[in-house]
């Protein structure tokens, strides 16, 4: 248990705008694994399986429907890894990227609102900040 109040209080927060944020997601949404790999071919650009499966946590094996199933949708590309023909390098698609993009956008739109209802300027410019801490937190 954190002996810091603080660590309880942001991990909460954490949690609660996570859960908030999947609530706005479309009902015919990709699914969240989907999502999430597309996610990471998007901030990251093409890697092969494995490298995908280390940032997102998971064995390699665990993601070969998730991937066959965003190939056969058309929303990754494979090709031949120049360095290793054994591997494959996957990158998100023009699809991918608009499936994507179609995801965030309902997410995002209620994020926007729900800030200028609630905060001043000053405490969205402190969130985005915090955002930052956030992700160097993540990337550990």
């Amino acid at each position: 248990m954190p002996r810091d109040e603080n660590v309880r209080r942001i991990r909460s927060a954490v949690v609660r705008l996570s859960r908030r944020l999947r609530a706005e997601r479309p009902a015919d949404a990709l699914a969240p694994t989907k999502i999430s790999v597309l996610a990471q071919l998007w901030r990251n650009g093409e890697m092969c399986a494995g490298d995908l499966a280390d940032l997102e946590r998971i064995q390699p094996q665990s993601l070969t429907r998730t991937l066959a199933s965003l190939a056969a949708d058309g929303l990754i590309a494979r090709r031949p890894d120049p360095l290793d023909r054994r591997q494959a390098v996957i990158g998100i698609t023009e699809q991918g990227l608009a499936a994507l993009s179609e995801d965030m956008q309902a997410r995002e739109l209620w994020l926007a609102k729900a800030m200028d209802i609630r905060l001043s300027p000053a405490e969205r410019q402190l969130l985005a900040d915090a955002a930052e801490l956030m992700d160097r937190l993540a990337d550990d």
